[in-house]
C-alpha cells in the first residue's frame, strides 16, 4: 500500500509540472513509451533497478535509454530523480496513476464493457453515450467478451460496477431461493 501512495505522489508531482507548462499530454506519451519498454524488457528493468549492480553503471544505462527515446528535459530530470531517490522500481505504478490523473484533467473516464457475445458498434456507442451522460465525462470504452456471463453486460467505470449479466441474475435468484424468499 505504501508503494502505491509513493507512486501516486510522484505521478501528481509530474502532472502539476505538466499543467504548469502545458505539456501534460506529451509527458503522458513519454512516460507511456518508457513504461511499455520497461515492461517488455524485464532484463532492462533489472539492470536499472537491481541494487546488486553499481549505481553509476545503472544510471548510465538509464541515461542511454532516455537519450535513445529522445525524452524531454523535464521527463529526463523526473526519471533521474526517481532513480536517485531509489523509486525507479515504481515506474509502472507511477505511469498508471499519471494516466488516470491526466484523464481526469482532460475530463475523460475509462470504462470496461464485458459482454457475453460480440456487440454491434451501434450498441457499444449507445452504452458509451449513456455512461458519458451519467458521469458527465467523455468515456473511453475497453470492450471485451466473456461467454461465462451467459447474456447481458458488465460495465466498470472507476469504482462503479453495473452488472446486468444473466449469470449474476441467476446467482442472485439462487441466493434468494436458499433464503426462502419468493422470486
Amino acid at each position: 500500500m505504501k508503494n502505491l501512495v509513493i507512486a501516486r505522489r510522484y505521478a501528481k508531482a509530474l502532472l502539476l509540472i505538466g499543467k504548469g507548462d502545458g505539456q501534460a499530454e506529451s509527458y503522458r506519451t513519454e512516460l507511456e513509451r518508457l513504461t511499455s519498454l520497461i515492461e517488455k524488457e524485464e532484463a532492462l528493468k533489472q539492470v536499472i533497478s537491481n541494487p546488486l549492480y553499481e549505481a553509476s553503471a545503472r544510471k548510465k544505462v538509464l541515461t542511454a535509454v532516455i537519450d535513445k527515446l529522445d525524452l524531454s528535459i523535464v521527463m529526463k530530470s523526473f526519471l533521474l530523480l526517481l532513480f536517485d531517490k531509489g523509486r525507479f522500481g515504481f515506474i509502472g505504478n507511477i505511469g498508471e496513476f499519471y494516466q488516470k490523473l491526466a484523464d481526469e484533467l482532460k475530463g475523460v473516464a475509462r470504462a470496461s464493457l464485458i459482454s457475453a457475445t460480440e456487440l454491434s458498434s451501434d450498441a457499444i456507442e449507445k452504452i458509451r453515450n449513456s455512461l458519458s451522460k451519467m458521469t458527465n465525462t467523455d468515456v473511453i470504452l475497453d470492450v471485451g467478451q466473456d461467454p461465462s456471463l451467459i447474456g447481458g453486460v458488465v460495465t466498470r467505470i472507476g469504482d462503479l460496477v453495473l452488472d446486468g449479466s444473466i449469470k449474476t441474475q441467476l446467482l442472485n435468484m439462487r441466493e434468494s431461493l436458499k433464503r426462502g424468499e419468493s422470486v
